[in-house]
């Protein structure tokens, strides 16, 4: 076991600081895009849920005037925070919101995000930046991000949980109203646990033609799909790579002027076993499969299970 601790005490609690910082707010990130005409519907590859970047701009990215600093924000409550497949409130409501500027290409912003984590930070907050620059139809985003959890419990291997992430993405029309996506993120030292972290994602939107619609009302049906990846944690943590999954989701999304509702569906391959393992889920429970390196209790989570989640919010431009 390496560095890891052989007590069951001394393994959750390595197992609590490592993932609460794998964890982020919502799912690589949305891309902006206007709901309300069908090429332009949003996908989600798995970034922050309430950053401005999801927002819908008032303004299509190629039509800007290069010299006008725009501003956006976003803000609301979801039923559940999940990120990747991982649930972040250990499947209770959850409140976010986010702010950004851009100007020409160039973008900052930030998000804040209530939270529930072996750690119990009182918030996660992420700040952002980077350039979005459009070739013919595609558009790019690259950037990169910050992750803080304020107030988490002191001490352990760690050191605290915070880190850093870049990220490229790319969505580009495909037709009149199907649009495709795909992405790329990477952090160097994921949570301060000396490992390595790669996700790479794809996704599909579908825009609902408004002659199907209520007048003023638009609907979007996305899914996509991510892998992610690890390298190996410090010896202080046990010295093995936390467990690759694949995450999925599906759902659709309505608009009416400044205000949204999403209804979707996560899910992931970790089983009960490997989501202990990479959540340290607190509320574990015993009777699974034993791993003698990993997971020597053979406890198990629910936290990376299927769950359909309801997300209410406001964009405003």
């Amino acid at each position: 076991m390496g560095g890891l601790a052989t007590s069951l005490h001394r393994h959750a609690k390595a197992s609590l600081i490592v993932a609460a910082g794998l964890l982020g707010w919502d799912e690589l990130a949305g891309f902006p895009a206007s709901a309300q005409t069908p090429q332009q519907s949003s996908i989600n590859l798995g970034g922050r849920g309430w950053g401005a970047a999801e927002a819908t701009p008032t303004t299509p990215s190629t039509e800007r005037e290069p010299e006008t600093i725009e501003f956006s924000a976003k803000g609301g409550i979801a039923s559940d925070y999940i990120y990747r497949g991982v649930t972040l409130s250990d499947h209770k409501p959850a409140v976010g919101a986010g702010m950004e500027a851009s100007y020409g290409w160039l973008y900052a912003g930030g998000t804040v995000a209530s939270v529930k984590l072996p750690t119990q930070p009182f918030a996660e907050f992420t700040v952002s930046g980077g350039v979005r620059p459009t070739w013919q139809q595609v558009e790019f985003d690259l950037g990169v991000t910050y992750f803080a959890y304020p107030g988490e419990m002191p001490g352990g291997p760690t050191n605290g949980i915070e880190y850093w992430e870049t990220a490229l993405r790319a969505a580009v029309p495909v037709g009149e109203s199907i649009r495709v996506a795909a992405g790329y993120a990477y952090s160097p030292d994921v949570s301060n646990t000396g490992a390595w972290s790669q996700y790479a994602a794809a996704g599909l939107g579908f825009g609902v033609p408004a002659h199907l619609l209520p007048k003023d009302v638009s609907a979007s049906l996305t899914t996509a799909a991510g892998y992610s990846w690890f390298g190996r944690q410090a010896l202080a943590l046990g010295g093995f790579e936390l467990p690759a999954y694949l995450n999925w989701q599906a759902g659709v999304t309505f608009s009416r002027k400044f205000l949204n509702l999403d209804i979707r569906y996560y899910d992931t391959n970790l089983s009960k076993e490997n989501c202990f393992v990479f959540t340290g889920d607190p509320n574990a429970a015993p009777g699974g499969r034993i791993n003698s390196i990993t997971n020597p209790a053979g406890l198990t989570s629910n936290w990376c299970n299927a769950t359909v989640v309801a997300k209410l919010w406001f964009a405003l431009n």
